[in-house]
């Protein structure tokens, strides 16, 4: 799902942020090792071969935090025979591998070797036959530190001492449980759980509850399954004390169900602070179109853990408050009118859930506009003066430290002004193409283009710039690829406004909004211009605050 500075609130959130969900963040690596580059690359181990499903059959054993078991892995290939990686974090063991004759059965054994985190193997397949391995592991996997951020298993203990557990891995990846293709360019079509825990608990997943069986051991195994595309890191159970309510809210697609569950003593808090999903669904069907996932419901689900966006079964743990944990980080006061991890976490839905970057590096498509749905949520409910004033607030946790976007094949992301600054470019994209409902149509379109897909930066600005007939590659190379805030020098002789972009990339050109006697558009560049206006009225300059640049008078 990372970050930010100046009070300790806001530091807390910006190492939550990122995404997503918060979506985790991860610790900026100062250099790559043999090991990232294992992890990052969509390369020749795994480029030949498709995940069609990831079927995962896992017994928990609270008592020490250890799991094991098997996931049954269906996929389909572009050649006859080549190596293949599956990815599985130590201290997890991979115990054996075995493939079958494309029936499902299994059969023969793979021998396999390890280099890290890494597995290798070679295995023949037909082009294009569907086909399983079946990989068993087991162990305990890290704990972890401080989730979502420093994530891994969660093992915690509700406040009447029981078991309250679940997995945060964004980032850190799915593989620190259970074995997978670990990179978000390939997400299985569709997944299930097979869960076995202590019979006096409760199991929740992603997607549809498909029953539960008792093994006659004191344990029982639920069975959960989505049948859309997944990412690796959403596939998550929560394990505790839970109890159900629902709804069925009439969506853009029809009858959408919204089910809520969460721990049996704050069933009556949940009931009132979880009407903010509703209003969340119904601000962001109409920005983002419906919903992506009808097939396999929506859920909010109580977390030990602040929150995360886990498809189709929304991490929430927000103490039941409005705003981030009880505070506003815009320090507009509109950021206490809402919950902000229903908002911002269901938000990914959208952009995490249904259109999601190939490599963690271009996160910012995740981050900056599930950032900018808060922007979006508060606008829709309170007016769009609440929401500028919502955005233009969260400046103040800009850092401009390193890019937005990351170093690629590494499995790394940018700064986490991924969050605030990405949200503020696209406020100034919406600017720019001054035509909200125009905007609301480009939001919504690349929800349907890109429908259930993995994308590049590369699509995603193309299909802006094409779709509002203004480029805007140097306004995604300055906000995207820099640190540099641009700023306009300006300075005013009798009625003449002159003026120019400095600190900025070469052939910049973002459009203003400003006000010099009257309001009215300029189109600055990195040569002066000078606009000559009636000398009647105040010759003060001001530039709409709904941009995010920096201005100078000089002489």
């Amino acid at each position: 799902m990372k970050q930010l500075i100046k009070a300790f609130t806001v530091f807390t959130f910006y190492f939550l942020l990122s995404t997503s969900s918060q979506a985790q963040p991860l610790k900026q690596s100062k250099g790559f090792t043999h090991a990232d580059t294992l992890r990052g690359t969509y390369g020749p181990t795994r480029d030949w071969w498709d995940v069609l499903k990831y079927d995962l059959h896992v017994k928990f054993n609270l008592k020490d935090s250890s799991l094991g078991g098997y996931n049954a892995i269906q996929f389909k290939s572009s050649k006859n025979e080549g190596l293949m990686q599956i990815d599985l974090q130590e201290p997890m063991i991979l115990d054996s591998i075995k493939t079958s004759n494309g029936s499902g059965a299994k059969e023969s054994k793979l021998s396999f070797k390890k280099d890290g985190n890494a597995y290798f193997f070679t295995i023949n397949n037909p082009v294009g036959v569907v086909n399983y391995i079946f990989v068993y592991f087991h162990g305990k996997p890290r704990i972890a530190i401080r989730p979502p951020w420093d994530g891994g298993l969660i093992m915690k203990k509700d406040k009447n001492n029981n078991p309250f557990v679940s997995i945060a891995c964004q980032g850190l990846g799915a593989s620190v449980w259970y074995p997978c293709k670990d990179h978000q360019a390939d997400e299985p079509d569709s997944a299930e759980m097979h869960i076995t825990i202590p019979n006096d608990l409760v199991c929740v997943g992603n997607g549809r509850f498909r029953g539960k069986i008792s093994n006659g051991d004191g344990t029982d195994t639920y069975n959960w399954a989505v049948t859309s595309p997944i990412n690796n890191y959403n596939i998550i159970p929560y394990i505790g004390k839970y109890v159900h309510f629902g709804e069925v809210y009439e969506g853009e697609k029809g009858k959408l169900d919204m089910d809520y569950w969460v721990l049996d003593y704050n069933l009556d808090k949940a009931k009132e602070q979880f009407k903010d999903a509703t209003r969340m669904m119904k601000a962001f069907e109409h920005w983002f179109g419906p919903y992506p996932f009808y097939a396999d419901g929506f859920k909010l689900v109580e977390a030990p853990h602040l929150g995360m966006e886990h498809q189709s079964a929304t991490a929430y743990g927000n103490g039941y408050k409005n705003g981030y944990r009880g505070t506003d980080l815009s320090g507009s006061g509109w950021g206490l009118k809402w919950d902000f991890i229903i908002v911002h976490e269901a938000g990914h839905e959208w952009f995490a859930n249904n259109i999601t970057s190939k490599d963690i590096a271009d996160m910012w498509i995740h981050e900056s506009f599930t950032n900018y749905s808060e922007t979006l949520f508060t606008d829709y409910w309170y007016g769009k003066e609440a929401g500028n004033a919502y955005v233009q607030g969260t400046r103040k946790n800009i850092q401009n430290d390193i890019p937005i976007i990351g170093p690629y094949n590494v499995n790394q992301e940018g700064s986490g002004d991924m969050y605030y600054k990405g949200g503020n470019m696209l406020h100034i994209i919406r600017q720019v193409i001054n035509d909200d409902e125009k905007f609301r149509q480009i939001l919504r379109g690349l929800n349907k283009t890109f429908y259930h897909q993995t994308v590049t930066t590369k699509q995603v600005e193309d299909y802006i710039s094409k779709q509002s007939k203004h480029n805007f590659s140097k306004v995604f190379d300055q906000y995207l690829r820099t640190t540099q805030i641009p700023e306009l020098e300006y300075k005013i002789e009798g009625y003449k406004l002159s003026y120019r972009y400095t600190n900025c990339v070469k052939g910049f050109n973002l459009p203003l909004k400003i006000k010099f006697k009257t309001e009215q558009w300029i189109k600055p560049t990195e040569k002066w211009k000078t606009l000559d206006l009636y000398p009647e009225g105040d010759n003060s300059f001001t530039v709409d605050p709904n941009f995010y640049i920096k201005t100078k008078k000089v002489n």
